[in-house]
């Protein structure tokens, strides 16, 4: 299982911890996506900071999308099928997406790419970025409904 990770809120104000816990996630700026594999640590990570990101599993043709379009290699260059079958040992993109779903591989452990995914805001906009996704807000976990979200921000 692996988790795609948004940060919803900016940067002023926040406690320490969450600001180091961010840091950690490489979600640095709001609108920021990150892929993660689920792990107790992650999974603790995520708790910390949940009152200004959310998660959720993110599926093969949603990563697939998000990799094609928002992928991006060290000196903002687009990530290729070309690139990933000479940097790693998959053929094509599909293939690595669901590897990493499978967690047999992870995103950044692609030579030069960039760990995030800088997305627009979403269309339409957030729920409410001071309500958890149960209380029809924006944060904290929401499962297959992040594939939604995601889509509204490409």
């Amino acid at each position: 299982m692996t988790y795609a990770v948004l940060r919803v809120r900016g940067t002023v104000n926040i406690n320490h911890d969450i600001r180091k816990t961010m840091q950690l996630l490489n979600l640095t700026r709001a609108n920021h996506c990150t892929i993660v594999p689920e792990s107790p640590t992650t999974k603790g990570m995520l708790q910390v900071a949940k009152d200004y990101i959310t998660w959720g599993e993110i599926d093969k043709e949603m990563l697939t999308e998000l990799i094609t379009t928002r992928g991006k290699l060290e000196g903002d260059k687009e990530l290729t099928n070309d690139y990933v079958k000479s940097a790693t040992s998959y053929d094509n993109i599909d293939k690595l997406s669901q590897a990493i779903i499978d967690n047999k591989f992870k995103y950044k452990d692609i030579p030069n790419v960039k760990p995030i995914f800088r997305l627009n805001p979403p269309k339409k906009g957030y729920e409410g970025i001071k309500r958890s996704y149960i209380n029809k807000g924006a944060l904290g976990y929401r499962g297959k409904d992040i594939n939604k979200l995601i889509k509204r921000m490409i």
